[in-house]
């Protein structure tokens, strides 16, 4: 992975007092058409997923809650 080649994207937002609202769409909010989508969740601190590379791979990555790294 190139990290070089990362960007942050703004999102919109829709706000509501019962809630917010981010709609994504791929070639709308993010520039490639969105193929798959995997959710990750219950992964304990300090864990390394995947640890692969793609040859080629365009990805829209998005902490819903947490944080976490992205390592080239």
């Amino acid at each position: 992975m190139n990290l070089k080649n990362c960007k942050l994207i703004d999102l919109p937002k829709i706000t509501d007092p019962e809630g917010n609202l981010a709609p994504i769409e791929g070639g709308r909010h993010v520039p490639f058409e969105i193929k798959r989508v995997f959710y990750l969740y219950d992964v304990p601190g300090g864990a390394t997923l995947a640890g692969h590379a793609l040859k080629t791979c365009q990805q829209f990555i998005n902490a819903m809650s947490g944080s976490f790294d992205v390592m080239p």
